[in-house]
């Protein structure tokens, strides 16, 4: 009996200890599966952190082919040439050449460009610097003044795979190639003729001009105007040197003036009136410079304002376009005081009284506003001023 019940209780612990070593192993395959899911999560991660590196990659990637857009843009832009021929005054003409050449200098600080120029000493020079800088493979050529017109109208006809700009010029048909750049010159003209009128001791100022054309006619009839506007019984004395060159006959014109009485002379001249200011200075007399500040140039204290008219502002504005792509050829483009590219020099505060400095001002405002009509001829003049 008693081995019976011995052999029922070995037989139980057995069976005890087969079930626990059972236990035991489920747990061990338990926790190999645990690990073997922590490491296919390690393995997910591994993937991802792969995946963020390649983005990260074509990110940079990226942003370099943005860089090389940027820099192949910018080089674009450097790659054009743009190039003027001056008037017969000369690049330092301290005038409206000069002007134009400050405005492509901008134009490379801003935009990049190549800019270069030929000066002319005589007309007969415009058609063989056009077709100079057309062989130098300039992409936009400039003609500075008037006179140059249908010597650019006929390159730009001939070379149409360049374009062409003139400053001082319209036309009436201009190929899609070329585009004709003008002024209001009558409205800074009116303005410092209004000066003129209200600063004269005698009753009697004057007018030179380069050369008679509706470019200084607008010169001229505008500064008429603003003389008569401020003071009606003012004499006006006119005269043309027929030369934007000449520097002895402005002074020998301006000498004969300031004899006959005028005490302030405007010159639309060039360097012509580069005489008309030396005579102002050695008569003690009044001057009125144009196209730049020529107080701030010269410094001399004859010149009480100027009729400033910014040809570089011009240039820079259609230059920018051509370069930006916008280039509307073509056409004509006017600009004036709504545009502030005329006006009265900044030095005029040096001479001229607060109290006239407060009517021109004034005065700007009912042009800009259409209330004032300024003459651009003398038929004009002569119609609203009776004379």
């Amino acid at each position: 009996m008693m081995k019976k019940a011995l052999s029922i209780i070995a037989m139980s612990t057995l069976v005890l200890t087969l079930l626990l070593t059972g236990c035991g192993e489920k747990d061990k395959q338990t926790d190999l599966a645990v690990d073997k899911d922590k490491g296919t999560n390690v393995e997910q991660d591994k993937d991802k952190e792969t995946e963020e590196d390649k983005d990260k990659e074509t990110n940079v990637e990226q942003d370099k082919d943005k860089e090389t857009d940027l820099e192949k843009d910018k080089d674009k832009k450097s790659n054009f040439k743009v190039s003027m021929v001056t008037d017969t005054g000369g690049i330092n003409d301290q005038s409206f050449n000069q002007s134009a050449w400050e405005g492509l200098q901008l134009a490379q600080t801003e935009l990049k460009i190549l800019p270069s120029f030929l000066e002319s000493t005589q007309e007969a020079d415009y058609g063989p610097n056009l077709e100079e800088l057309y062989d130098q493979g300039n992409d936009l050529i400039w003609g500075i003044g008037y006179l140059m017109g249908d010597e650019v109208l006929n390159a730009a006809e001939i070379n149409t795979d360049k374009k062409y700009a003139v400053i001082d010029r319209s036309f009436e048909e201009a190929p899609d190639n070329l585009i004709g750049v003008t002024f209001s010159e009558q409205e800074p003209s009116f303005l410092v003729g209004y000066i003129a009128g209200k600063m004269t001791k005698t009753n009697n100022v004057g007018f030179v001009g380069g050369e008679e054309f509706d470019v200084i006619w607008r010169f001229e009839s505008g500064f008429r105007a603003g003389v008569k506007t401020a003071n009606p019984d003012a004499e006006i004395q006119i005269q043309y040197a027929n030369s934007f060159v000449d520097t002895p006959k402005g002074k020998a014109i301006a000498n004969q003036m300031y004899q006959n009485g005028a005490d302030i002379i405007f010159h639309a001249a060039g360097g012509t009136g580069t005489g008309v200011i030396e005579s102002a200075v050695e008569n003690g007399k009044y001057v009125i410079g144009v196209d730049k500040d020529q107080k701030a140039i010269l410094g001399k204290d004859e010149i009480i304002t100027s009729a400033v008219k910014r040809v570089d502002k011009a240039i820079y504005y259609v230059t920018k376009d051509f370069v930006d792509g916008k280039w509307e050829g073509g056409r004509n483009i006017n600009y004036g005081l709504v545009d502030g590219a005329v006006g009265i020099a900044p030095t005029s505060s040096d001479a001229v009284p607060e109290d006239i400095l407060k009517e021109v001002e004034q005065l700007e405002k009912d042009i800009i506003d259409g209330k004032i009509i300024i003459p651009k001829t003398r038929e004009e003049y002569d119609e609203l001023f009776g004379e």
